[in-house]
This record gives structure tokens, C-alpha cells and sequence, in this order.
């Protein structure tokens, strides 16, 4: 039954999310005052998604790190460059709209990517790496890169976020891969199939109670408003493309590919509207939950464009890259 569950979950992941933003704009009176769960909830389903990784994955992807620093690169500088550019010609005059792009490139990459490149064959070791890695390093880079870009210009609570990141997705996933190791990948099969049903409900849960948060942003329709979801899907759509361009110009093998599309262009939005929420002025999480409205659907489109398309692509190790270059 749960299986079933989880599979028509997966099945309407796309809708579910942003379902799940209309129902906290529309009941934000009664969703708001459960924001003090969000971090626990999203601490559960950080766990939940971890029971899939182990640290002999890490190990063998680490074998070959030059994929891992190109995704991490495009994660963390070149995305977040883009996101400032467009930001600062198009919003020069709204410093938290400008902050809420940025911090919607600059958290983790999303653990469901790892669905999506499962779905469309991609390297899973690399996946589950780049997720793992950018998780752990979160904590530092978040942060980092906010203070870079932004500097003094929007009030945040810099060590709130560290602490926050820590205990939402640092430790759950540790601890989720922990158990994978010392049960031999058990665990994945009798509890973290169990719990991948209620990981997807709780992530409809926590988007429906942030966006309950932010609520009063959406609720006036205009001309900015409109541009601004133009503009994140923008954004959004350009880590997708630069993942697939990069792996296209590294002639890279398909699967390594794959991972790139979804590992560049896929964020943690979950994580980032807590963060938002919690550490920054309330306007910095309108982009990032307007983000949830599409990122599913971006996957979809984008996975059948540029994955789908390649499935006769001829593969190119991408060990073999690195030992020419």
C-alpha cells in the first residue's frame, strides 16, 4: 500500500507542489502559527532522503572529483552570478527581490534530483555525491556567498542560518547515511521505502506552511509580480541549460550528463524557504517559494528535452576524459 502510495506521489509530484503553495495562500490564517515545526519536519524528510546514500558511493565518485567541482562550480559561483546580473538590471531598486534570487540558486542542490536522475538513467554515485557534498558544505557556502553578493545591503542572520542548515540537513543526512552503512543498504529497503510516502506529504506540509508565511506578497496581482515569476523561471530554466552545456562541452557520457541537467538546475526550495523565512526579511522568500510552483515541472520539461533527446548519445567515460586532459 505504501509503495502504491509513493508512487502515485511521485506520479503528481508536479502538481502537488504548487497545490500545495495555493492551499497555504488561501489558509494562511490557520497554517502560519505551525511555522515553528517546519524545521523539524524538514530535518525528517532530509533523514528519510538520506537513507539512500552511503559513504561507498562518496568514495567511489571521489575517485574521479573533476564532475563534482564543475556541478559545485556551476552551483555556487555561476548561478548565483546569473541570478545577481539579472536581478540587478531588472530590480535594481528592490534589494530583497534581488536577495531571494540569489539565495534560490545559492542552497542545496534538492534531493529529489536524485529521483529524476534515477528516472532518466543518470550516474547515481555522482548524484548522490554532489547532493551529499553540497549538503555538507551548505552550511559555509550559504552563507558565504550571501554575504559576497549582498554584503550589508539586506539584514540576515548569518550564524541563525549556519545553525539552521546544521541541524535541517547537515545532521539528518549524516545520520541517515550512517545507518545505510552499518546496516549494508537494510535500512534503504525496510524503513526508507516506508517513510518515502510520508517524506513527500511532509514536503507538501512544509511548502503549504511557508508559503501560509508569505501569504500577504501574493495575495496583489500586478505587472511586478508577474515579472517576477517570469524572471525565476527564468533563472530557474538557465541551471538546466548550463548543466547540459557543460556536459556537452566536456563530452562527457550521457549519464554523467543527466546528473548535470538535474544537479545544476534542481534546489533544496524547501530548505531555502525555511531559511528565508527564519533568517531574512519576509519579501526575501517570496522568489523562493514562487520557485516550488515550477521546479517540478521544469524537471519534467527539461528531463525530456535534453535526457530524453540523448538516449543515443555515444557515451564517452568521463574517466577517460580526465586521463587525456
Amino acid at each position: 500500500m505504501l509503495n502504491t502510495l509513493n508512487k502515485s506521489l511521485e506520479k503528481w509530484l508536479p502538481l502537488i507542489t504548487p497545490a500545495s503553495v495555493m492551499i497555504g495562500i488561501v489558509l494562511t490564517v490557520w497554517l502560519k502559527s505551525y511555522a515553528y515545526l517546519v524545521p523539524w519536519i524538514f530535518g525528517f524528510m532530509t533523514f528519510a532522503g538520506s537513507l539512500s546514500m552511503n559513504f561507498k558511493d562518496l568514495k567511489k565518485a571521489l575517485a574521479h572529483p573533476f564532475p563534482i567541482f564543475v556541478t559545485m562550480t556551476a552551483l555556487h559561483v555561476l548561478m548565483p552570478a546569473v541570478a545577481w546580473l539579472i536581478g540587478l538590471v531588472l530590480f535594481h531598486d528592490d534589494v530583497y527581490l534581488r536577495t531571494g534570487f540569489i539565495l534560490m540558486v545559492v542552497i542545496p542542490t534538492g534531493v529529489v534530483s536524485f529521483m529524476w536522475a534515477s528516472i532518466y538513467k543518470g550516474n547515481i554515485a555522482l548524484t548522490l555525491s554532489v547532493i551529499l557534498i553540497d549538503t555538507l558544505l551548505s552550511p559555509f557556502l550559504v552563507p558565504l556567498t550571501m554575504e559576497t553578493l549582498m554584503g550589508v545591503q539586506v539584514k540576515m542572520d548569518v550564524p541563525g542560518m549556519m545553525k539552521g542548515l546544521i541541524f535541517m540537513i547537515v545532521l539528518p543526512s549524516l545520520l541517515g547515511m550512517l545507518l545505510n552503512q552499518l546496516t549494508q543498504g537494510r535500512v534503504k529497503e525496510r524503513v526508507g521505502r516506508k517513510l518515502s510516502p510520508f517524506s513527500k506529504i511532509a514536503l507538501a506540509i512544509t511548502i503549504a506552511i511557508n508559503s501560509a508565511v508569505v501569504a500577504p506578497y501574493f495575495t496583489k496581482i500586478d505587472g511586478k509580480l508577474v515579472l517576477t515569476a517570469c524572471v525565476i523561471v527564468l533563472i530557474a530554466s538557465t541551471g538546466y541549460v548550463l548543466g547540459w552545456l557543460l556536459a556537452k562541452w566536456l563530452k562527457w557520457d550521457r549519464s554523467v550528463m543527466v546528473t548535470m541537467v538535474f544537479n545544476s538546475g534542481m534546489r533544496n526550495n524547501s530548505a531555502g524557504a525555511v531559511l528565508a523565512v527564519s533568517y531574512f526579511p519576509p519579501p526575501v522568500a517570496m522568489p523562493v517559494i514562487m520557485c516550488m510552483l515550477f521546479q517540478q515541472l521544469l524537471a519534467s520539461l527539461f528531463g525530456h528535452l535534453f535526457c530524453k533527446s540523448q538516449a543515443s548519445m555515444p557515451l564517452q567515460p568521463v574517466q577517460q576524459r580526465h586521463s587525456t586532459s
